[in-house]
């Protein structure tokens, strides 16, 4: 049976993930209200606008942080409340790894000193970034001691939420992805669906592997 993965989101162009998602065998369902979880086998927590400050006791950092919806900030809180007490699964990229740090109690770096290596103006095209995994975990495993993500982002992980650990780290110390120590979740600041199938790169991994394991390893039938 295919697994079913739910997207909260408000009017996004969704398009990479969708193709990834579809490429991989997986339903989805992209929603901009509250619904039951109870027939989704995985909440993914997409890229997008900044997040309030607010929710990490922060405030707002001059103009760098901006575009900010507090609507689907309350909205994917809530599912990812939902699901992180059900126990199902959750995977976060970019905005949705941020998102999953703050639930936990974490903050951000609202700016990066050098947010110039980590975006274009505008996000109007990929950087690429060296990373590396900290320890042995599936980044190692799948993907090597070091190599080449793509880079969208002007902000990142600050001080680590609760039941948290660091996975990979950029070359320059910014956190690049994260999993909760005892409950199936996983976070990446880089954008998989940005480096697979219609959209792959031949100057970065292949991000399917990760999405793949997300599917197949963390989400059991």
């Amino acid at each position: 049976m295919k697994k079913k993965i739910l997207i909260p989101c408000f009017g996004a162009n969704l398009s990479n993930y969708e193709n990834a998602l579809q490429k991989l065998g997986a339903d989805y369902e992209i929603t901009d209200k509250l619904i039951p979880i109870t027939d989704f086998d995985g909440l993914l927590l997409p890229g997008g606008a900044d997040i309030d400050p607010i929710y990490y006791h922060q405030e707002i950092n001059g103009s760098y942080t901006k575009g900010m919806d507090r609507r689907l900030d309350k909205l994917q809180l809530s599912f990812l409340d939902q699901f992180v007490r059900a126990k199902k699964p959750v995977f976060g990229i970019c905005r949705g790894h941020q998102l999953i740090n703050v639930y936990f109690k974490g903050t951000l770096i609202q700016h990066l000193s050098n947010a110039a290596e980590h975006s274009k103006p505008g996000f109007s095209e990929d950087l690429i970034n060296e990373v590396y995994p900290v320890d042995d975990n599936i980044f190692r495993q799948i993907y090597g001691e070091r190599f080449f993500v793509n880079s969208s982002h002007h902000q990142a992980v600050d001080r680590i939420g609760e039941g948290l650990k660091v996975c990979l780290r950029c070359s320059d110390g910014t956190i690049e992805a994260m999993a909760h120590e005892s409950l199936p979740i996983l976070s990446v600041q880089f954008h998989p669906e940005r480096m697979c199938y219609d959209f792959k790169r031949d100057d970065t991994i292949d991000g399917s592997k990760i999405i793949a394991y997300y599917l197949n390893e963390m989400i059991r039938d």
